[in-house]
């Protein structure tokens, strides 16, 4: 049974979900159906990812074919930086359901801490961004409340804060966030962070929790590859596993939901048999001291072009 992480309501989010950022629509579809036969009830998604119409009809099929109920699946999307605007974050919402023909999410995030112009998905100019001071986090999260009042996600939460961000929502916010989505893995351990909503009662999801070796394939980041690490390596051998496992695992172990994105069905199938891992203590420690932190996906887009945002709007390292 998929380890999951139980919410103050009762409801229960599979610890291990598909993720599908930068899956083609035309591979998204049969990698969710893949997903759902071999047992995943956890899909991420986001609008900005434009393939939940092709996630949808995948859904729709699983229906009507009896693999799964609706009430069985956990569904996660997420609010894109140019709906901040309290006045659109219903409307973005209401696409999204649109698309993934669902009646409600489990839940619902605010991609980045970031807000842009209408229709803009990622800057070109300075005039792309809208600052702080136009469009507080604050008014935000105010709109996504009224979403669960709605009935139209049973949760809400955030992507991408650090903690003051999040500090900054806490402190107005009559539903708190639940969940941050943030990369995290064991190049990346984020402890403060973790600490920070360990105890103000935030669940963390690891994107990226494999070490996104795709982005220094394309020579964005100059990082060593996670899953080539000797230590993982050598964890791996020893409980006769895939690299990919033992840091999917340690994940898991720390409380953590993990969303490996994949199209490949063996390793989509081999991602989800992560939970049957055991690590022990020795392999925590070994893993707790890896070097680091190396972060993959560092958001670049959003402080070019004179931006109002800076790295500390972002990340915890540079939060001082």
């Amino acid at each position: 049974m998929t380890k999951k992480l139980t919410f103050a309501n009762g409801d229960q989010m599979p610890a291990i979900g598909l993720g599908t950022w930068q899956s083609k629509p035309n591979e998204v579809y049969e990698a969710v159906l893949a997903a759902i036969q071999l047992g995943y009830r956890h899909f991420d998604c986001a609008h900005i990812y434009k393939n939940e119409k092709e996630i949808g009809e995948a859904l729709q099929k699983a229906f009507a074919e009896g693999w799964v109920i609706r009430e069985e699946l956990w569904i996660t999307s997420k609010l894109w930086n140019d709906s901040h605007a309290p006045a659109d974050v219903l409307p973005a919402l209401q696409l999204t359901l649109r698309n993934l023909q669902l009646e409600y999410l489990d839940l619902y995030l605010v991609h980045w801490p970031v807000s842009l112009k209408k229709g803009v998905d990622f800057p070109t100019k300075k005039e792309n961004f809208i600052s702080y001071t136009d469009s507080p986090l604050t008014s935000t999260w105010t709109a996504m409340e009224q979403l669960v009042g709605q009935g139209l996600t049973r949760h809400i939460g955030v992507s991408n804060f650090n903690t003051s961000k999040l500090a900054e929502i806490l402190a107005v916010a009559k539903i708190r966030p639940e969940v941050n989505q943030v990369e995290l893995h064991p190049f990346l351990q984020q402890e403060t962070l973790t600490s920070f909503c360990e105890k103000n009662r935030i669940f963390l999801t690891a994107y990226g929790p494999l070490g996104a070796a795709y982005r220094v394939a394309n020579e964005e980041v100059n990082h060593p590859i996670l899953l080539e690490n000797t230590t993982i390596r050598r964890i791996a051998d020893k409980h006769k596993s895939t690299p990919a496992q033992i840091v999917l695992a340690w994940g898991m172990l720390g409380g953590i939901a993990v969303i490996p994105k994949s199209v490949n069905h063996q390793r989509i199938r081999e991602n989800l048999e992560s939970i049957h891992v055991a690590l022990d203590e020795e392999d925590m420690e070994q893993i707790s001291f890896l070097e680091g932190p190396y972060r993959y996906t560092s958001g670049p887009a959003w402080i070019k072009f004179d931006s109002p945002y800076k790295l500390s709007d972002l990340w915890e390292e540079f939060n001082v």
